[in-house]
């Protein structure tokens, strides 16, 4: 059954910040995989200009998802998650992440597609700060096979 296109345009903003930890960057990055000494060593971090460890370019998938989760999970939508898989994410930031900020986000379904027997489902998410500066945009498209039929 396809996506109920109504949803298109809705907002959802995540209901508390996310507090950033060194260790929550530390983990993520172990995680991925990822050994950059900069996601680990303040002093790495500030030999390469940074004021202290800096999370990784897709550290905000940990959180950016939550204020999109209750459009998820809206039976409305119509969404199967058994047959959902990751199509696409991409990141554009207007500064880093460092330990101690405290973000907030605001996710928007902006788009709601048919692909062959496939629905594509696109969120973009604000990242700023409590205090109101940006820090990313985040954009996640997600794939419900076989959901167009």
């Amino acid at each position: 059954m396809a996506l109920n296109r109504d949803f298109m345009g809705r907002s959802y903003a995540s209901a508390a910040p996310y507090e950033v930890s060194r260790v929550k960057i530390r983990e993520f990055a172990a995680a991925i995989g990822d050994h950059n000494p900069i996601y680990r060593d303040p002093d790495a971090a500030q030999a390469a200009g940074h004021p202290d460890v800096v999370a990784p370019p897709t550290f905000p998938i940990v959180f950016s998802l939550q204020s999109g989760g209750e459009a998820l999970a809206d039976p409305e939508l119509g969404l199967n998650f058994a047959m959902v898989v990751h199509g696409e994410q991409r990141f554009e930031y207007t500064r880093p992440i460092y330990p101690g900020d405290e973000l907030v986000t605001r996710s928007t379904i902006t788009d709601i597609r048919s692909a062959g027997r496939n629905e594509l489902l696109t969120i973009r998410s604000e990242v700023s700060t409590v205090a109101g500066e940006p820090v990313c945009t985040t954009y996640n498209t997600i794939v419900e096979r076989g959901g167009a039929v």
